[in-house]
């Protein structure tokens, strides 16, 4: 019998030890939360929402940052900006530079004008958007690689100016499932690191979301990339954070949980279903300020 010469796959406890890095989050608390109109497929104004509920659920995410040593900063939420909880899409900031947002609908427009003072007043240079962008609901980097959605929200043309302003390559990538509107909600970013292992899976992404040259760039960018399914996908579990070993997603994305234990993280679910009324979810209530 002909003696095999493959390696066998490494094993977990052989894979290159995961690093929880510290990160400094913008919040902003859901005091006005409700639904009152229908911008996105998962908003019903005839479904009651609890304010209450959704401040105590928010409050969980917010103590689990916390406890994990990262540091959050606070944004006041705006009566009648009930969507200002989903702080992710109210800019993208990298090297101390805030590009702003500019919302494609008009419930959400004075969000925009409202985080840019809020950069400014906390010491970041501001960038004034030109072209219509949510911020880093359709913009994540990864490595020195910016991920830039397209399709429901976010103009193209608003990569080019992001690829402008910080001087990075920008990956355009559209979305085709108005489910999935935000690029958070199809990609999750699992390492900021370019520099990984073989088995890094420096993204989770749900490939039915992406039209498919978008699905052959990613397949080639990211081969080892995690493939989450439509079940754990449509309860945004998509939507989460890592800080490389620790990734805080939601609580019923159970397949995605597996997945991520199976490659070396450590998922901690949250249950954020009252905030899921209003189409979001772990990330978008989250966004990274990088100094």
């Amino acid at each position: 019998m002909p003696v095999s010469t493959q390696l066998p796959l490494p094993l977990a406890a052989e894979r290159r030890e995961r690093l929880a890095k510290p990160h400094t989050y913008l919040m902003c608390r859901p005091d006005y939360f409700t639904v009152t109109y229908k911008i996105n497929p998962w908003m019903d104004p005839a479904i009651p929402t609890d304010t209450n509920l959704a401040l105590a659920q928010w409050q969980t995410l917010y103590d689990t940052f916390i406890a994990l040593g990262h540091t959050v900063e606070l944004i006041d939420q705006i009566d009648g900006l009930p969507d200002m909880v989903y702080s992710a899409n109210g800019g993208f900031v990298i090297d101390n530079l805030a590009y702003g947002a500019r919302f494609t609908h008009p419930e959400r427009q004075a969000e925009g004008p409202a985080y840019m003072r809020w950069f400014a007043s906390a010491g970041f240079t501001v960038a004034e958007p030109q072209n219509v962008n949510e911020g880093e609901g359709d913009f994540m980097l990864v490595g020195n690689t910016i991920l830039a959605g397209t399709g429901f929200r976010s103009a193209s043309n608003s990569h080019e100016e992001v690829a402008g302003l910080y001087d990075r390559e920008v990956v355009t990538l559209t979305l085709v499932n108005p489910n999935f509107y935000h690029l958070d909600t199809a990609i999750a970013v699992l390492n900021e690191s370019a520099d990984e292992a073989p088995d890094a899976a420096t993204i989770a992404y749900l490939p039915s979301a992406f039209d498919a040259p978008s699905r052959a760039e990613l397949e080639r960018r990211y081969p080892d990339a995690i493939l989450v399914s439509e079940a754990d996908a449509a309860v945004l579990g998509l939507n989460s954070i890592s800080d490389g070993y620790n990734v805080v997603i939601a609580s019923r994305a159970t397949g995605f949980e597996e997945q991520l234990r199976e490659r070396g993280y450590n998922p901690i679910g949250v249950d954020l279903s009252e905030l899921l009324l209003g189409g979001g979810g772990v990330k978008c209530c989250t966004l990274e300020l990088r100094r």
